[in-house]
């Protein structure tokens, strides 16, 4: 694959793999110790070997298969899990995929044939965070490209939410909160902020700043109730039963 700069600065292969959509920085050093990496038709077995970033890179066959073999998978993240590690005596979301826990409605067991596997469990990670005081959908994925579609520096995958709240809002808040806040002297992104209902709010946000909605609605004196995670681009939560789980699609693209 090509890329139409002319920078002439070196930089680590893996690195531009990550760049170019390929795999993640961590599957491409595994493919270049595997040598399954090709520079202008030489292959690379050397970690840390820099490139131009016109150099076109080539993956073997083997690397393709492998990738399409990783799965992701989408869950309904109770109240009480963390999205990650566990901390302060709190399970990670990881615990729910479980063979059992699997809704029983599923697309992807007929559509796809997809069946429930142990080896799915290995290197599943969150592409993103929901605290621990939220519902919603939480993306587990072993495929580094999804996650960096997600939460790559360069991301702006918008995220939906709805947000019950107690308080008064004026216009001029309601203003507030979809343009020209500041958090910890940043300044956020746009937002689209509008009334679902007398208690709740629906936030579309394309940045995911730790506890943003929350932060952003005390700051126009709200109190946040509940929050649910429904959409993460393309992808919606659906009718997910809450601690449920299902796989990504073949056809679904975030």
């Amino acid at each position: 694959m090509k890329t139409e700069t002319t920078n002439n600065e070196t930089m680590r292969l893996s690195k531009r793999m990550a760049e170019l959509g390929l795999c993640s920085r961590r599957e491409a050093d595994e493919w270049i110790e595997k040598g399954w990496v090709f520079v202008d038709g030489v292959r690379i077995s050397v970690l840390g070997t820099k490139i131009l970033p016109q150099q076109r890179i080539t993956i073997d066959r083997k690397a393709s298969a492998q990738q399409q073999e990783r799965v992701t998978i989408l869950v309904n993240k109770p109240i009480g899990y963390v999205s990650g590690q566990a901390e302060d005596g709190y399970q990670p979301a990881a615990v729910l995929v479980t063979e059992n826990a699997r809704w029983r409605d599923d697309p992807t067991a007929n559509k796809d044939g997809i069946q429930f596997h142990p080896q799915h469990l290995r290197h599943l990670a969150p592409a993103g965070r929901l605290d621990i005081d939220s519902t919603g959908l939480l993306v587990l994925t072993q495929d580094g490209r999804i996650a960096r579609k997600l939460i790559g520096e360069d991301s702006g995958m918008e995220k939906e939410y709805l947000v019950r709240v107690g308080g008064q809002l004026s216009d001029e808040e309601l203003q507030l909160l979809q343009h020209g806040m500041e958090l910890d002297g940043v300044k956020l992104k746009p937002a689209r902020v509008n009334w679902q209902n007398s208690d709740q709010l629906r936030f579309v946000l394309k940045e995911g700043r730790k506890r943003q909605i929350r932060r952003m609605c005390e700051l126009v004196g709200l109190r946040v109730l509940a929050l649910k995670r429904v959409r993460i681009g393309h992808v919606t939560l659906g009718k997910l039963p809450v601690g449920a789980w299902r796989y990504l699609s073949t056809d679904e693209e975030f």
